[in-house]
């Protein structure tokens, strides 16, 4: 039986790139499907059985480590530097998307916190 091994859904290409040289270089059989035009499948890498399942996820797991630990070294640095985006640049690179966010929270929020103002009313 066919094995999800790991989902590409919002995964950026440089990690899924080297997730496939990875596995293929460690010389573990798999191949790759994609949601398709209406999004109704699954973006992934699967296993034929389950074989190699625990050593592919051994070496995922180790991989994702070695990714966070650089990526938050990178973000560390750019802390540093003082080239990390702030709030404020974020919102200068698209406001109407931070506006349209902004909205929706309080539009949440007031959907979800609306029932217990009205409680005392009755």
């Amino acid at each position: 039986m066919t094995i999800l091994l790991f989902k590409l859904k919002d995964v950026p290409d440089d990690e899924a790139e080297e997730i496939r040289e990875l596995l293929a270089s460690s010389d573990i059989y798999f191949y790759e499907t994609h949601a398709g035009f209406w999004r109704l499948g699954v973006d992934g890498l699967w296993l034929p059985d389950d074989t190699h399942l625990e050593r592919a996820r051994d070496l995922i797991r180790n991989y994702q480590t070695e990714r966070t630990a650089k990526q938050q070294k990178i973000y560390a640095e750019l802390l540093e530097s003082g080239q990390a985006p702030t709030l404020w640049q974020n919102f200068l690179l698209s406001p109407l998307r931070f506006i349209a966010l902004i909205i929706a929270v309080f539009f949440i929020l007031t959907l979800t916190l609306a029932p217990f103002g009205f409680m005392g009313k009755h």
